[in-house]
């Protein structure tokens, strides 16, 4: 027998279990009760057989209920990626599961558009204030001549509209308005309309006081549902809801509410295999239904309807946001833990870190995408 002052005497974990975890991570630099940071302090004796049996989703939720914990759990995530362990974490069962939902359900259908906003966005906005900074941008910053988040997430901003090459006067079109950045930004910086959609209550509330006296209008809605024209159009952090199953339909909408003269950014994570699947934890906890395109699924589902025009990759910036997010959580959590339980603060700090380690192991990328109908102006795309 062992023991933890915080949770009493526990059993010895079962041997052959821990031995198979052990090659696991051999050649990782991720040990078990190390003393580093990345290692794994083991609190609970059923840990090794629980992951074994869950994969990620077994790791993610022990983390959750205290069994283990690791002081850097995003170099953790990062080195168990480079060490190749990504597809080993997740059980066959578990892909085979996704892989069978995706192909025969519509997981992004009217329908269930609008779960993840109930799960994930609704949460509060209080725990996202606190988490991110001013701008309430919820994307990849842009940290390339930026010193702290709040001004690497008005560089996003003013980057995409400078892709955009936006003119006083454009309406414009953001599919997935989140809390209202890059509308709030647009409209006050560079004298245009702006129309936001997204499907979370919550984040719609809070844009509209955030526009208020600005030209925007936001709207609780899905995209395949819009009417209109408009000059410009930008989807920033949503094309991840979106499905391979509805690709088409996306493309398709984007081309029918633009002009022959009009320019798309489409700001999107990606994956680096063409596979139609997501991290179970994910999956489960944080963004019910999504699933991440890779650079393929784009240019397939595109080019039937729009030329693309520019293409930038600044994925390791990802890894730099989420940790400026997680620096946030953990400053401000005090602030609003009566509102949540212990646990949702572990799922916070696990979701960060792990995406974080994911990005700086280049398991993920963060793109942008400018698109047109093909018009005759030369593009060039500021960087």
């Amino acid at each position: 027998m062992t023991s933890d002052p915080r949770i009493g005497p526990i059993a010895l974990p079962d041997s052959r279990a821990r031995w198979v975890v052990e090659r696991l991570l051999d050649g990782s630099g991720v040990t078990l009760n190390g003393d580093y940071p990345q290692d794994i302090r083991v609190l609970h004796p059923d840990f090794f057989s629980r992951i074994l049996r869950h994969g990620t989703l077994g790791l993610g939720e022990s983390y959750m209920d205290g069994w283990w914990e690791c002081e850097r759990i995003d170099q953790m995530a990062s080195r168990m990626l480079l060490h190749g362990l990504g597809q080993h974490a997740r059980t066959p069962s578990e892909r085979l599961m996704y892989r069978l939902q995706a192909g025969f359900l519509n997981l992004q259908s009217r329908t269930r558009a609008y779960r993840v906003g109930e799960v994930h966005y609704d949460l509060g906005n209080d725990l996202f204030e606190r988490m991110l900074d001013d701008t309430m941008c919820y994307s990849c910053a842009y940290w390339k001549d930026a010193d702290d988040l709040a001004g690497a997430q008005r560089a996003k901003l003013e980057l995409a509209c400078q892709k955009l090459d936006l003119k006083p006067g454009m309406k414009v079109l953001d599919i997935g308005c989140g809390w209202g950045s890059f509308a709030e930004h647009a409209a006050r910086h560079h004298g245009v309309s702006v129309t936001g959609i997204t499907i979370s209550r919550e984040q719609a509330d809070l844009a509209r006081e955030r526009c208020a006296g600005l030209p925007v209008d936001i709207l609780l809605q899905d995209y395949r549902d819009l009417d209109g024209l408009y000059d410009r159009i930008v989807s920033i952090g949503m094309f991840e809801h979106v499905g391979h199953r509805n690709y088409g339909t996306y493309f398709e909408t984007v081309k029918r509410l633009m002009p022959m003269d009009g320019l798309f950014l489409l700001h999107t994570i990606g994956a680096n295999r063409s596979e139609i699947t997501a991290d179970p934890w994910i999956h489960r906890y944080i963004f019910p239904n999504g699933v991440l395109p890779s650079a393929m699924h784009i240019a397939r589902a595109s080019e039937d309807h729009l030329m693309m025009e520019d293409w930038q990759n600044f994925g390791l910036d990802y890894d730099r946001t989420l940790m400026a997010w997680l620096a946030n959580v953990d400053t401000h959590w005090q602030e609003i833990a009566p509102r949540y339980n212990e646990r949702t603060r572990r799922m916070f700090r696990y979701y960060l870190s792990v995406c974080a380690g994911a990005f700086r192991a280049r398991h993920l990328q963060l793109w942008q995408v400018v698109f047109s109908r093909g018009r005759a102006a030369r593009y060039d795309a500021p960087r």
